[in-house]
């Protein structure tokens, strides 16, 4: 029986010195002096940061709230929501959320900026988009900044948000003559709605290529984070007269002028598969274009394989972010005569995984802290999870790791109820959600099995997903087992990511529906060539051709 790891995290004086699950051994460390208590950096406040904004754009920020843009125009309509950032309860300006009858304006307008659009040559497209990158590769620290407070973020993710958006985008504008030469922008302007969790790298990212195209582009914010991150970008985006729109809303509210309205072109989707699903349905019978990207339970499988010290570093790196990730890996399907082996992998990973408010500093001076997770999104979400984690264990799970909030980096007395330390529950039983559902959290499900059957049944478990991986010895014998699961990038001893650059996107199963994207995939999904009777690459009904991978 597993005995949990005890740790008295702070100036009482006691220390963990080891034990993988056991309680090997504690010490006073009487005669250190004690720590000094962290607080924010200076300047990386929410109010430093919005303050901030409102001197870079002030039209798009007034002193209270965002505003909503359409029509080429930044307006003070909606409702503002008052959100309390993940990252410790500070209140923070939420969306202004629209009503249906301003987001069918807001329709109606980005049909007319596409319209304008359309006619402008590639050269000058070209320019627009280039210049507008560079801008916000000017404010890069603020942007993630935002994200670090409105979807909590540690600091060096935020950064590698932003930077992969604008270089993604800087690929796009090297490479977009040979990608769309012969072919044309939309009848329509693309209508993006997607998750909180990439505001720049996927959202912004999508709609600045979309724009080179030569189409329009919409997007509503995500109601749970990224508003005013989105708000800044665009704000720069259409000072260089870029057909830019962002409006905010509830999904269910704003999905008939978002997702049916007949001026649009095309629709980006990026969420969960219940929101999904309706999307699915509500576009039966239009035939717009559409790629719809789904969750999915990613798995892991571990087969005849000796390299561990190789996995230990990806299974580390597997923690960034909180597994707040569409290909994060929260599946590991092990061979039962590895599992000793494994979890003397595992679990040191686990115990050494650093998680914490992403701006607390000791002394002004010092760099911010290199953490693998702060928050998840919310406070719902950690309730959420506390939940399906209760309900594994109940119905039968085995706890092999629960981490505590004590081991995490906190300033004193602040509000941690955001935070979800990391768990691993072996053989979470068929009745519980976590068995078949993706966390989306720094949670662990493990599976061992005896044969080749159980271990691609295991891994196959959600009808499809974005992404898996094989850690095996012989790649070979692993490429043949790829050829058996449901999921459109398969690693052999390496993660797989969605990529933004050459390679396609996309999924199998109910991940994904649609065209796929990435490279010029992404780019042919949002302009017509002159075949009428083009069939994208991609996961449609009664139609699926999946380029190499």
């Amino acid at each position: 029986m597993k005995i949990r790891d005890v740790r008295y995290a702070r100036p009482e004086g006691w220390h963990l010195l080891s034990g993988a699950g056991n309680l090997i051994g504690m010490t006073a460390l009487t005669s250190a002096p004690n720590p000094r208590p962290l607080r924010i950096k200076p300047g990386t406040s929410w109010s430093d940061a919005f303050i901030r904004c409102r001197a870079v754009a002030p039209e798009a920020f007034d002193d209270d709230r965002l505003r909503n843009l359409w029509g080429g125009q930044w307006r003070r309509s909606g409702s503002p929501l008052r959100s309390r950032a993940a990252v410790d309860g500070t209140q923070i300006i939420g969306p202004p959320m629209i009503e249906p009858d301003e987001a069918r304006e807001a329709i109606r307008a980005a049909l007319d900026d596409h319209k304008r659009w359309r006619d402008v040559a590639l050269s000058e497209r070209r320019a627009r988009v280039g210049t507008a990158v560079d801008a916000m590769a000017q404010h890069r620290e603020l942007l993630a900044l935002l994200l670090v407070w409105e979807i909590g973020k540690p600091w060096r993710l935020a950064l590698t948000d932003v930077d992969r958006a604008l270089d993604g985008v800087r690929w796009y504008l090297e490479n977009i003559d040979r990608m769309i030469a012969e072919r044309g922008p939309l009848p329509g302007p693309v209508s993006n709605i997607a998750s909180w969790n990439y505001p720049m790298s996927v959202l912004m990212h999508a709609m600045l290529v979309q724009v080179l195209a030569g189409n329009g582009a919409i997007a509503k914010t995500p109601t749970d984070g990224g508003a005013a991150c989105l708000t800044l970008a665009c704000a720069l985006a259409r000072r260089e007269g870029l057909p830019v729109s962002l409006v905010s809303g509830a999904g269910s509210r704003l999905s008939s002028a978002l997702v049916r309205a007949p001026e649009i072109g095309c629709l980006a989707f990026v969420g969960g598969r219940s929101a999904g699903g309706q999307v699915a349905a509500a576009l039966v019978d239009t035939g717009k274009r559409h790629f719809l990207e789904q969750e999915g339970l990613n798995a892991w499988g571990i087969w005849e394989f000796s390299q561990w010290d190789l996995l230990a570093a990806h299974l580390r790196k597997g923690f960034e972010y909180g597994k707040q990730r569409c290909t994060a890996y929260p599946r590991y399907v092990v061979q039962r005569q590895l599992f000793d082996r494994f979890l003397e992998t595992y679990l040191p990973v686990l115990r050494g995984v650093r998680f914490g408010h992403p701006l607390a500093v000791a002394d002004d001076g010092d760099a911010l802290p290199e953490l693998d997770y702060g928050p998840v999104i919310t406070v719902d979400k950690a309730t959420e999870l506390a939940g399906k984690i209760d309900e594994a264990i109940t119905k039968g799970g085995v706890p092999l790791y629960r981490g505590d909030l004590a081991d995490g980096r906190f300033l004193p007395g602040q509000d941690t109820s955001a935070y979800v330390p990391p768990v691993a529950i072996l053989s979470p039983p068929a009745a519980c959600a976590l068995r078949h559902a993706e966390p989306f959290g720094p949670v662990d499900t493990i599976v061992v099995v005896d044969s080749e059957a159980e271990l691609l049944a295991a891994m196959n478990a959600s009808n499809g997903a974005l992404v898996a991986s094989l850690a095996c010895d012989d790649e070979a014998y692993a490429r043949r087992l790829a050829g058996e699961l449901a999921a459109f990038k398969i690693g052999i001893n390496v993660p797989r990511s969605r990529g933004d650059r050459e390679e396609p996107f996309g999924g199998r199963g109910a991940s994904w529906k649609g065209a796929f994207v990435g490279g010029a995939h992404l780019a042919r999904a949002v302009t017509v060539g002159s075949d009428p009777d083009e069939r994208l690459v991609g996961n449609f009904p009664n139609y699926s051709l999946y380029p190499p991978v």
